[in-house]
């Protein structure tokens, strides 16, 4: 390795001009320079001259070179800083960050206070979430710059998250009374309430209060002192005082749900008829409001909730509330309560369509024709929670025979059709609601979510074509704007039509969103700490913490897992070759029709090649625009094009349905999902102790739980064939561990109490004890079967039937063709709107992949 040489003055002047084109981003100029340097014999080998030519490189796209020239110039010169701090930047614009601060550790062995670097390196920890290497990284910075105010921030903020309160505290107190002088501004105003939550999460409330007392006149959030201050008063129990607060902040705003709740603290009122007797006090005193009206409801006992219902339900239906229903809905749970609506609303329905009033009091005041239609409205919601699909469509149908140009009409037929177990004639509705505006966002998206259901996911894409960019394919618009709605349920949709690979691509693109996000808070870190933005910056480190156990991520994570799992059991074969006919022996005309077939077929595939690379062209054209708005920063790394074939033929299935397992064990733990599809790979893979622990999690969320049986039925098999392969350690270790679980009971009676048991009282239940019922005693098939496609279940439902049915086709009960029928038939007479027990219709249906389904196209039963 040659000597550290510097450089002499002029091509020193050369090397400063490459720094400072870089931060102006000119890299052209910067590589002409750079050039000028190396083009000299002496100094073509001078390390830090190539490192910088390199991360130019990099800027400008051209990893490869700038890969060979950083790493060339890191060999010439390993004890330059610079050289190693250019390399820890390529690495972390690959994001790359272990790797990165690896590098960055190594130039502060040569340059230890070097302030650029020791922020870069802060910057990598948090992301990171090294709190003790940050916490050290922000000591040196403060101790390098203590008249910086980020460097105390930091410094305070690193003790805070690793939950050193006090030392926190004492740091924001030193920068407050050494640092921050008048006039007081929004940023030390946030200062304090960040100092404030700091002292709240010690859990030393008191104190908490005092300064929040003290120091409210500098903090400009109002609002968010007195709401903070009730809080407090709440847990140091100051009734009192709690009261005070909450009553001065709902003549603030009489809407908020929480103020109500918060003052019935305050008060102490666990009596349901002393809330009611409450909120008659506020509904007098804000006349307006809806929130103490409606929260009246919810506690109010079957003597006085009839009144006050009725007059709730009259208000929202002379105003014409939409929403109406879904405000009551949680009320349904009280059967008592569902009860008293339905009597009121079929009585308004009564007396609107033959007086125009409410009741038949005489001298009442007539209502709008408004009101009717609105009755109609939420009776049919009403009908469709209960799950009487025929008086629903009956009110629906009324509804949009008084004003059939109301959109929310069609789209509540809609409901019904899909919870009654009809997605195509749902979706028609809910596009013919979006054919009466089409310039409304929210009804287009709604008609593509029902399309997708429907198993229309080319015509779902074209729904969503009229909102997103033009000349880019729509699927590509929405994975740009990370539209998880659309994915998520375009995955299961896939699913559904046994697409793996195109379910797969799906699930990965939405994980792509996941690690994106976390990617996205790196912009951040030194952002919110200059902007002083400090409460809503630890509140994002955290969200950013659990990001994964996310609704969406769950969803995607499942479907990827399922497919995994169903693609190691029965991988896709290789397509066989087409062979071509044989044409010899047909008859003139016969072969006349081939060739025009053949011809078809040849123009339509070359219609769809060019249709191909069109849209490649717009894709190339559209992600070089990108490129071009983001030139100046590195270019991020480039990730593998998701082909469905290719995930579809896996190698290693499980392997990779595990990552998408990993980060549920961590954030979704307390689902019982999680567990149950941590067991399905590890029963696959043959690993004893990571089985015994899904189950042991999954058996302490819900030990009854159906699919959780089936487990512990089938590792009680694999125990009893393995037995003898075991270590016998690991043998102890299971015998102790499944003791509670199995209580000495072997497969066949595990199976056999469950299927006594709890199979006998729900369907779900009834459908995966008979399955492992007959798995394990192939001669019990008659029972087996009985239990599984009973109806008589309480909890009896569309999907739940859907699942016996395709448990049925798939021979989990060996072959019952008469049985599959006569089951289908019983479901079809108990669900009659139901597609999925209809007979197949002869009926042969024009494509419509390019023109929208109208409700002409094909008739609806009503």
């Amino acid at each position: 390795m040659p000597p550290n040489n510097s450089l002499p003055p002029k091509e020193n002047a050369l090397f400063k001009r490459i720094l400072r084109c870089y931060e102006h981003k000119q890299y052209k100029n910067g590589l002409k320079f750079a050039k000028q340097i190396l083009s000299n014999p002496k100094f073509a080998e001078h390390g830090e001259t190539l490192a910088m030519k390199g991360l130019t490189l990099n800027c400008l796209g051209r990893k490869d070179e700038a890969y060979e020239y950083v790493r060339r110039g890191l060999r010439n010169d390993l004890k330059s800083p610079v050289c190693w701090h250019v390399y820890g930047l390529l690495q972390r614009s690959d994001k790359k960050y272990d790797e990165a601060i690896k590098c960055y550790r190594n130039a502060l062995k040569w340059e230890k206070e070097n302030i650029q670097i020791l922020r870069d390196l802060s910057l990598l920890q948090i992301q990171m979430r090294d709190l003790e290497g940050y916490k050290d990284t922000r000591y040196q910075l403060f101790t390098l710059r203590p008249t910086q105010r980020a460097s105390w921030i930091g410094f305070a903020m690193s003790y805070h998250l690793l939950g050193d309160y006090e030392m926190a505290n004492s740091i924001l107190d030193a920068f407050r009374t050494n640092q921050m002088k008048g006039p007081y501004d929004y940023e030390h105003s946030e200062l304090l309430l960040y100092q404030n939550m700091v002292l709240a999460e010690s859990g030393q409330y008191e104190r908490a209060l005092q300064h929040l007392n003290k120091f409210q006149s500098q903090i400009n959030d109002k609002l968010s002192v007195k709401e903070t201050s009730g809080e407090y008063y709440l847990k140091l129990k100051r009734f009192l005082e709690a009261e005070i607060v909450y009553e001065d902040l709902l003549k603030r705003n009489p809407e908020n749900v929480m103020y109500y709740q918060k003052l019935i603290e305050a008060k102490q009122l666990t009596d349901p008829d002393e809330k009611v007797t409450f909120y008659d006090a506020y509904k007098k005193e804000f006349t307006k409001a809806i929130a103490p009206r409606r929260l009246q409801l919810t506690d109010a006992g079957p003597a006085v909730f009839s009144g006050l219902v009725d007059e709730y339900l009259r208000h929202g239906l002379h105003k014409g509330i939409p929403p109406l229903f879904v405000d009551l809905r949680s009320l349904y749970i009280d059967q008592s309560k569902s009860d008293a609506i339905e009597k009121l609303i079929l009585q308004y329905i009564e007396n609107l369509t033959s007086k125009g009033t409410f009741s038949s009091d005489p001298g009442e005041e007539k209502q709008p024709a408004s009101a009717l239609l609105w009755a109609y409205y939420y009776a049919a919601q009403h009908f469709d929670y209960k799950k009487d699909t025929d008086r629903a469509l009956h009110y629906i149908d009324a509804a949009i025979e008084h004003t059939p140009t109301l959109i929310e009409l069609f789209i509540v037929k809609g409901r019904i059709y899909k919870h009654a177990g009809d997605p195509v004639s749902a979706y028609q509705w809910v596009e013919e609601a979006q054919a009466m505006d089409t310039a409304d966002r929210y009804v287009n998206s709604k008609c593509a979510r029902y399309m997708l259901r429907a198993g229309h996911i080319k015509r779902a894409e074209d729904m969503c074509a009229k909102f997103t960019r033009e000349g880019v394919p729509a699927t590509e618009n929405l994975n740009e704007m990370q539209c998880m709605w659309f994915q998520t349920e375009a995955a299961a949709a896939y699913q559904r039509l046994h697409q793996w690979g195109e379910a797969l691509k799906k699930a990965h693109e939405v994980d792509r969103h996941f690690s994106e996000i976390m990617e996205d808070q790196f912009d951040f870190h030194s952002y919110c700490m200059r902007k002083m933005t400090l409460r809503s910056y630890v509140g994002l480190l955290r969200l950013e913490d659990v990001l994964r156990s996310h609704t969406f991520y769950f969803r995607c994570a499942k479907v990827a897992i399922q497919v995994y799992l169903r693609l190691y059991t029965q991988p896709l074969q290789d397509v066989p070759q087409t062979t071509e006919p044989d044409t010899e022996n047909l008859a003139p005309s016969e072969l006349k029709k081939l060739r025009n077939k053949q011809r078809k077929a040849k123009r339509k595939a070359e219609q769809e090649s060019a249709l191909a690379a069109q849209v490649q062209v717009k894709r190339e054209q559209h992600h070089k625009a990108r490129q071009q708005q983001e030139q100046g920063d590195p270019e991020a790394p480039q990730l593998d094009e998701l082909i469905p074939d290719k995930l579809a033929r896996a190698e290693d299935p499980l392997e990779q349905a595990l990552k998408f397992l990993q980060p549920l064990r961590t954030l979704a733990a307390d689902r019982i999902d999680t567990h149950l599809m941590a067991f399905e790979i590890y029963f696959r893979k043959g690993r004893p102790l990571l089985m015994l622990q899904s189950l042991k999690r999954a058996w302490g969320l819900d030990a009854e739980h159906p699919h959780m049986h089936d487990c512990l039925v089938r590792f009680r098999g694999w125990l009893d064939d393995n037995s003898d392969g075991l270590n016998d350690h690991v043998a102890a270790v299971i015998a102790k561990e499944t003791d509670p679980m199995f209580g000495g009971r072997s497969a066949v009676q595990l199976s056999q109490q469950y299927l006594a048991g709890a199979g006998a009282r729900a369907q779900q239940c009834a459908l995966w004890a008979a399955r492992a019922h007959r798995r394990l005693l192939p001669h019990a098939h008659a029972a087996a079967l009985a239990a599984a496609t009973a109806l008589h279940y309480p909890d009896t439902t569309i999907q739940g039937c859907v699942e016996v049915l395709e448990s049925l086709r798939d021979g989990d009960f060996g072959p019952c063709e008469k049985e599959t029928a006569a089951y289908m038939d019983a479901c079809h007479a108990k669900f009659p709107y139901a597609l999925a027990f209809k007979p197949p219709q002869p009926l042969e249906l024009p494509n419509h992949d390019d023109v929208p389904l109208k409700l002409k196209d094909l008739a609806i039963n009503n």
